[in-house]
Formats: structure tokens, C-alpha cells, sequence
């Protein structure tokens, strides 16, 4: 690994000060324990009957899954020889090398057995694992880590995330929403029990219970089990005026740990790695590779610590990395590590049979991983049993069942995708551009980021290997890898229908400002928008009053646009027919009460009433009505919205001076299933009769007016 900065030494030391504190508290929390293993087991029970199709079923589709990855677990269960002649069209073949003394060496040789494993670990026992994240970056990659522990594994799971205030929102919203049974989450705050403590930046390659078997294997002065150090670091022979940390021969290699923390409890640890750091940060004066030096200095006093894990439970693909000799002398490597700062990028010559592993598991469907662990009880969520209930009480012979599943579904979100910052100094009257997308409207956001300069929040529509190609795409892109205040939220594709109200709940709920603009991603902001609406809020008062500002929309039908940079400009194209009022051919209900010949000549806001179909975009405070999620796909979903704002009293008023434009593009899914499909339409009618009831409920004899000018269309 790399030197860090100072700045950079500092923050991973405090960063291992606090773990070690946390960890501590976990001790106390956990209390008495076996051998380290913990007492908390998840009871196990007979399998019911009448489940057993759904079983089979749910089995069968799982089976079809791993097929997928085949070729990958072969190559991983292939003899060295094997594996070499499948790399020989690449120039390259593993070597034999000599198998080391002692434990760890017989565990390694064992590895190359046709035996069958012997399966030391309980059928339904609950396996702890603590992972450390923090920042966007490493919450991204805790997701693909936690898929390959939940590809294998075949135990309820208990993960005790320590995590800083950006993961611990990414990482709670993520989990509550993937719902995995059998998979409890707990989260500590890094600024608590025998454990698994793992780098984000690893790939498990097989099962993680067989990994929590070697505590089994601990003599009774061991209390941390980890890999040797698979490079010279510590050695001090990298590059002249190398000075590392002390450390027992090659060192040991943090990013996997194995803790019995009662023991480590009894034996005073939290001073005994105080003290070591303390006196050889006199001369050292920082760490360089932070909790890993403190490890290693501590076992270098006191070796009889450590349990020496073999080789495969952490192969380090480092950039001066040995692990070739493991990787050549086993047959079934059970952990890959990516230690190196390039991560997928680091020179090695086996890279891309470790980095296909990886891929595997990064843009793998998370959803499949939400199967059942048959025989064992799941663990208690009772969001989880709301939701069975709300899908049993549905009818299956209803026309329109799809429709009404689809609100019910939980969709896997992964917040703050990408790294997002935002003004230390709060504006009373900013304003965040909130939108939703999916893959096919990818390209326009480039051309919104040009146009408006302040806060987004865009919640993307996508599949696991779609976010991995947009992650490409906003990092390669010189515009958005510029930018620091666009928030993208993943939503992960779920269902037959596009979740829009769902989509753009979430990103109006995680905007930042106290004001959003309710926008859609087709729809370019004049130029200047952004500080216009800023001056237009202070000049209106509008903390002081319950307001919609209204931006009046128009359309073009020119893939190529000279944008209009005024008001002036954009009324002369409009009489020349270059721009049209949005919609005006197709839909004119949905946008002409904001009165366009009003606005021709307009200098100050003017207020508008609602009207049937009325649909415009506004700006309003980010406390606003959600929009309501029963409404997918297309149709009534903007509509409803603007309803319920105006039966809440909002004021509609028109900004004089403000416009946006919409771009052409290919008709939606959506649209097209609602223009050739009579049943789509029918069940629409129905929902809008439904909300209908909800707002006289909700609103009373006010929200009468609303059913009566339906009626009267």
C-alpha cells in the first residue's frame, strides 16, 4: 500500500483509536460467551408442507442463478495444473511452489483433499461479521462484499456495521429496504461478541460459516486470527529509507480478522495496544497503514496472540503482492482482497481470473439474494410481516392486482451513490432540482448540470449492472465528476411498472435545501434559473406564506436547439414556431391554466387556480405533500400531486420571467403500454376514482370540488 498523507495518517489512527473503544463496548455488550462464540443462536424448527413448492420453486430459481457463475467456481476449483492450462492463451501459468511448516500449512494442504468438508459450525447458529465504512465510496463497496457473504452463505447473519454519519444514512435506508431474511443489521457509530472484522474492499468466494469455524481452532491464549502479510512491507526492503512499523517476520495483514473479544476483554487489551502506540509513535511519529501497524507492533511483543489463518482466507492483491505462492499451491481461495489503492487496476499478471470473481458479485441482482434459509427461523421484522399481510389481503382476481402490488413492493435504494457535498453555510431560500431517470435518459444529465449550477437529487431507476454502467459514465464524464452537489440515489429495478411517484419521493425526502424544484429529467431550466427562483423566494417572502411557484413549461421538437438565453428570445421563437407551449397539441389541459398569453406580458408573479388535469412544475418548500405512490408508470401521477397541494391551500403562482423546455425523446414503456392497452386505461380510472375517496377523507367537504369537476368532463 501506498503512503498516505499526514493529514490522511491522522484520521486512520483516530479512525482505529475509536474501533478499538467501540469494540470494547461490544464486549460488554455480548457478556458471557463460549470459546468466544456467541451465545445469541437463532432457533431452528422442521420444515412446514405446505411450503414445500414454494421451496422447490424458490430452490430451483437459485440453482439457475449460480449457473451463471459456473465457469468463474470452476476455474476456482481447478487444480494449479488445470488452472494453468486455462491461462495459457493469456501467456501465463501458475506456479508450484513449497508448502510452509506448521498449522496454517496442513490447513493449506488439506484444501488440496478430495475429502469432504467437516462442517463445524451449527446448521441455523447466527454469525456475527463487523465491517468498518465510511464515506460514499467504501458504502458502494460494502454492498458488493456483503452480496458474495449473502451468495454463500447459509446462516442467519448479524452485521455490526461501525460506520461515520454518510454510511450510516446510505447504509440503514439500503438494508431496510433489501429485506433479506435471516439478516439482522446493527450500527455503531465510529466518531460495539467473537467477530469477523472485514475490509470493504474484499470478495468472499465461498461460504463465511467456514470462516467462523477456525475460532474452534484457537489454542486458549490465542485471541485474534489473521493472514500473514502477503508482501515485503514489513520487511522494510520495498524502496531505500523504508521504515516500517515492527512486526513479527512478514506481518500480519488486517484486512480479515478474526476476534475473541471476551478474551481479549480479560486481558487488558485496550491498554496494551495504548501503550505499544504510544511508545512507538515517540519514534514512528504516525502509522502508514493506521490499525495494521498497532496490530503488528502489539503481536511483535507478544506473538502467542496471534492464530495464523492460511493464505487463502485473504489473498492480497497488492501492488508488490507474493500471494502468487498461495494462490499456486490451493485449489479453492476462499477470501480475494483488493489492498491496493487502484484496486481493480493494480499490475498483476492473474488479475482478470480474480477480477472476473468480483464482477461476479458487483453487478449481481441483489433481489435474488432475498431468498428464505430453509430450516431456520428467520429474524424478527415486523416491516417485513406488515408487508406479507398487505399482499395476502390483496385480490388475485382483481383486473387491476398489478397495479395495486406494485406500491406494496420495497425497493432496494442505495442512497448518495456518488460523493455529495453541500454548502456549509444554509440558505434560507435555496432551492434543490429533483428529477428521476432511468438508463435511457442517462444522456441528459450533462445538459441539466450545465444549465443549472445549484443542488440536485436524482433518483435513478436501475438494475445492479445498469448502476455499475452509470458509475462509469458519471466518473468518465468531465461535467459530473466536476460537480459535488448532485445526489444520485440508486433505486433498484422491482416489478413490471415504473415506480415514478416512488422515485421521486425519494429524491424530494433527500434533498438537502429547504426548498425544491419539482422537475423532470426531459426538461432543460432556462439559463440562470437556479438564482432567479433564490431571488424570486426573498422577493415573495415565501417563508412566510404557503406557496407553488409555478415555471411555465414549453417543448421543442428539434433534437438540436439554439437555447433561448431570455425571455425575449424564447416568445420570438414561439411566434416563429421553433417552440411550442408544452403540450399544447396532445395534452392542453395539463398546462394551459398557467394562462401563457398572461405570461406574454407579465413583470410580476400572477396567481392561477387550480383546474382539472393541471399538471405544472413548481417550486415549492421540501416539507410538501409526497407525491402518492399508487399512481405508476404513466398517467395521473403529476396530476394527483398538484391536487393535493391545492387542497392543502397552496397558492399557484406563475414566475414572469422564468421557463423550461422540454427535449424530444423516444415515447416511455409506459406511455405505450397506456396508449395500446384498454386495461391500463381502465385500471387508471379506477386509481383516480380511489384517490378521489382518500382526498375526501383526508380533506372533507373542501376536496368535494375536485370529484364534481371530474364529473363534469
Amino acid at each position: 500500500m501506498l503512503l498516505r498523507s499526514w493529514r490522511g495518517k491522522l484520521k486512520l489512527l483516530l479512525a482505529t483509536v475509536t474501533l478499538v473503544i467501540l469494540l470494547s463496548w461490544l464486549w460488554v455488550f455480548v457478556g458471557s460467551t463460549q470459546y468466544g462464540r456467541s451465545l445469541l443462536l437463532s432457533p431452528c424448527f422442521g420444515d412446514r408442507p405446505s411450503q414445500d413448492l414454494e421451496r422447490e420453486a424458490l430452490a430451483s430459481q437459485v440453482h439457475k442463478v449460480e449457473e451463471e457463475n459456473q465457469q468463474l467456481r470452476l476455474l476456482l476449483s481447478q487444480s494449479p495444473v488445470q488452472a494453468g492450462a486455462a491461462e495459457r492463451s493469456n501467456g501465463s501459468q501458475l506456479r508450484t511452489a513449497p508448502s510452509e511448516d506448521g498449522d496454517a500449512a496442513a490447513a493449506e494442504r488439506g484444501n488440496r483433499t478430495s475429502c469432504p468438508r467437516q462442517q463445524t459450525v451449527q446448521k441455523c447458529e447466527l454469525l456475527h461479521v463487523a465491517i468498518v465504512c465510511a464515506g460514499h465510496n467504501a458504502s458502494r463497496d460494502v454492498v458488493t462484499l456483503v452480496k458474495s457473504i449473502l451468495f454463500h452463505r447459509k446462516n442467519p447473519l448479524h452485521f455490526h456495521l461501525i460506520t461515520d454519519s454518510v454510511a450510516l444514512q446510505i447504509l440503514q435506508t439500503l438494508f431496510q429496504s433489501w429485506m433479506v431474511p435471516s439478516v439482522h443489521v446493527s450500527f455503531y457509530n465510529a466518531d460495539d461478541l467473537k467477530v469477523i472484522v472485514l475490509d470493504t474492499d474484499i470478495t468472499f468466494a465461498t461460504d463465511i460459516a467456514e470462516l467462523w469455524a477456525v475460532f474452534g481452532k484457537f489454542s486458549d491464549k490465542q485471541v485474534i486470527g489473521l493472514v500473514e502479510n502477503q508482501s515485503d512491507w514489513y520487511l522494510g526492503n520495498l524502496w531505500k529509507n523504508h521504515k516500517p512499523w515492527p512486526a513479527l517476520g512478514r506481518g500480519f495483514n488486517t484486512g480479515v480478522i478474526l476476534l475473541l473479544l471476551e478474551r481479549l476483554r480479560r486481558m487488558g487489551w485496550e491498554q496494551m495496544w495504548r501503550l505499544t502506540a504510544e511508545r512507538e509513535l515517540m519514534s514512528m511519529f504516525s502509522t502508514s497503514l493506521a490499525d495494521q501497524d498497532i496490530f503488528n507492533a502489539v503481536i511483535k511483543q507478544n506473538p502467542v496472540l496471534v492464530y495464523k489463518l492460511p493464505c487463502f482466507w485473504n489473498v492480497q492483491l497488492s501492488d508488490h503482492t507474493l500471494s502468487e505462492k498461495c494462490y499456486s499451491e490451493v485449489s479453492d481461495l476462499k477470501v480475494i482482497h483488493w489492498n491496493s489503492p487502484k484496486k481493480l487496476r493494480v499490475k498483476n499478471k492473474h488479475v482478470e481470473f480474480f477480477r472476473n470473481l468480483y464482477l461476479t458479485f458487483l453487478e449481481y441482482d441483489g433481489n435474488l439474494l432475498r431468498r428464505e434459509l430453509f430450516g431456520c427461523a428467520s429474524l424478527p421484522s415486523p416491516h417485513r410481516s406488515q408487508l406479507q399481510k398487505a399482499l395476502e389481503d390483496l385480490d388475485e382476481d382483481d383486473p387491476c392486482y398489478d397495479f395495486r402490488r406494485q406500491p406494496l413492493m420495497v425497493h432496494r435504494i442505495h442512497l448518495f451513490f456518488l460523493q455529495y457535498e453541500l454548502s456549509a453555510s444554509p440558505d434560507p431560500a435555496d432551492v434543490t432540482l429533483v428529477a428521476q431517470l432511468s438508463m435511457d435518459r442517462l444522456q441528459m444529465l450533462e445538459a441539466i448540470c450545465k444549465h443549472w449550477a445549484g443542488p440536485i437529487s436524482l433518483a435513478l431507476y436501475m438494475s445492479d449492472a445498469e448502476a455499475q454502467q452509470f458509475l462509469r459514465y458519471a466518473q468518465g464524464s468531465e461535467v459530473l465528476s466536476s460537480r459535488r452537489n448532485v445526489a444520485y440515489h440508486i433505486v433498484y429495478k422491482e416489478g413490471q411498472f415504473y415506480p415514478v411517484n416512488l422515485l421521486r419521493n425519494i429524491a424530494l425526502t433527500n434533498a438537502q435545501t429547504p426548498y425544491v424544484f419539482l422537475s423532470d429529467i426531459d426538461f432543460l431550466p432556462m439559463y440562470g434559473l437556479y438564482d432567479y427562483l433564490r431571488n424570486s423566494m426573498q422577493q415573495l417572502e415565501l417563508p412566510q406564506r404557503k406557496a407553488a411557484l409555478i415555471v411555465p413549461a414549453f417543448e421543442t421538437l428539434r433534437y438540436r436547439l439554439a437555447f433561448p438565453k431570455s425571455k425575449a428570445e424564447l416568445l420570438s421563437m414561439l411566434d416563429m414556431g421553433s417552440l411550442y407551449t408544452f403540450r399544447y397539441h396532445v395534452w392542453p389541459k395539463g398546462h394551459a391554466p398557467t394562462d401563457y398569453a398572461k405570461w406574454r406580458t407579465a413583470t410580476v408573479p400572477y396567481r392561477v387556480a387550480w383546474q382539472p388535469d393541471f399538471e405544472p412544475y413548481v417550486v415549492v418548500r421540501r416539507d410538501c405533500p409526497q407525491y402518492d405512490q399508487r399512481f405508476v408508470g404513466f398517467g395521473w401521477n403529476k396530476v394527483s400531486h398538484i391536487m393535493e397541494l391545492d387542497a392543502q391551500e397552496y397558492e399557484l403562482l406563475v414566475l414572469p420571467n422564468a421557463f423550461m423546455i422540454h427535449m424530444p425523446h423516444a415515447p416511455s414503456f409506459d406511455i405505450s403500454k397506456f396508449r395500446l392497452s384498454a386495461g391500463y386505461r381502465s385500471c387508471l380510472q379506477t386509481l383516480r376514482e380511489e384517490f378521489h375517496q382518500d382526498l375526501s377523507r383526508r380533506y372533507g367537504a373542501a376536496a368535494l370540488k375536485y370529484l364534481t369537476a371530474e364529473r363534469s368532463l
